[in-house]
C-alpha cells in the first residue's frame, strides 16, 4: 500500500505538469471500474433499484473501507466515521432511483459523503461554541479517544504517520482538505470534484497543490 506522504509526492509532480490546464478530460484514478468490472457495476446498481438486499451488500463491501478512510480523515474521529458510513448507505437505499449513469457512481456516492461530511463539521463547530468553557466534556472526550484508540484496527507501527497525516489535515483550510480528500479517498478526478464544488478547474488544481505543498511540509516537518 502507498503511504499518503508518498501519494503526496506523486500528486504533486502531477500538478506541476505543464499540461495541467487539459486535465477535464484526465484519465479516471485507478479506483475506478474497468471493462466487465463497469458492466458488473451497473447490473448491481439496476439491481439495487430494485431493492434486492444482496445488491446493497455488494456496494457495501465495495466502498466502505474507502468511505471509512474518507471520513476517518475528515472527522478525526473513527466512532464518527462509523456513523457517517451508515448514513452513506442509508441515504443510497432511500436515493438510488436517482442515479443517472451518465456520471460515474463513485462520483455520485462521495457527493453524498461530501455533503455529509460538511455537514458534520458545521454541527461540530455549532457543538464546540456551545460547549466553550465545559472543564468536564474535555475529560470525557480524552477518554472517548484513548477508547477509539485501543480497538483501532491500525497495527501500532503505523499510527505515528496516520496522526501526522491527521494532524496535518486538521490544520488545512477547508477547501483545501475536502479537494484531497475528496481526490484520495474518494479517487475523483478533478474534473469531477470541480463539478461537485461548482468551481473552476483551475481553482480546484490550485487547492490541491497549495493543500498536498503544506501537508508535504508539515509531515516532513514532523517526521525530523
Amino acid at each position: 500500500m502507498i503511504h499518503m506522504q508518498d501519494r503526496i509526492k506523486i500528486e504533486e509532480c502531477a500538478l506541476d505538469d505543464a499540461d495541467a490546464h487539459d486535465r477535464g478530460g484526465e484519465v479516471p484514478p485507478s479506483g475506478e471500474p474497468r471493462g466487465d468490472e463497469a458492466s458488473n457495476l451497473l447490473e448491481v446498481i439496476d439491481r439495487a433499484r430494485r431493492f434486492e438486499a444482496d445488491a446493497f451488500d455488494i456496494i457495501v463491501d465495495r466502498y466502505a473501507f474507502r468511505l471509512m478512510g474518507f471520513f476517518r480523515r475528515s472527522s478525526g474521529s473513527r466512532e464518527d466515521a462509523e456513523d457517517l458510513v451508515q448514513e452513506v448507505f442509508i441515504r443510497l437505499v432511500k436515493t438510488i432511483g436517482e442515479y443517472r449513469e451518465e456520471g460515474r457512481f463513485e462520483a455520485w456516492l462521495f457527493r453524498i459523503a461530501g455533503n455529509l461530511a460538511r455537514d458534520h463539521q458545521r454541527r461540530k463547530h455549532v457543538d464546540s461554541n456551545h460547549n466553550i468553557g465545559e472543564g468536564s466534556r474535555q475529560g470525557d472526550l480524552g477518554a472517548r479517544s484513548v477508547r477509539v484508540r485501543h480497538h483501532d484496527e491500525t497495527p501500532p507501527q503505523s499510527f505515528e504517520h496516520t496522526d501526522r497525516l491527521q494532524a496535518g489535515l486538521a490544520r488545512l483550510a477547508d477547501a483545501e482538505r475536502e479537494v484531497i480528500l475528496l481526490r484520495h479517498f474518494g479517487e475523483l478526478t478533478f474534473a469531477e470534484i470541480a463539478q461537485y464544488l461548482a468551481a473552476p478547474l483551475g481553482t480546484v488544481l490550485a487547492r490541491s497543490h497549495r493543500g498536498l505543498a503544506k501537508l508535504r511540509q508539515w509531515m516532513e516537518q514532523t517526521h525530523d
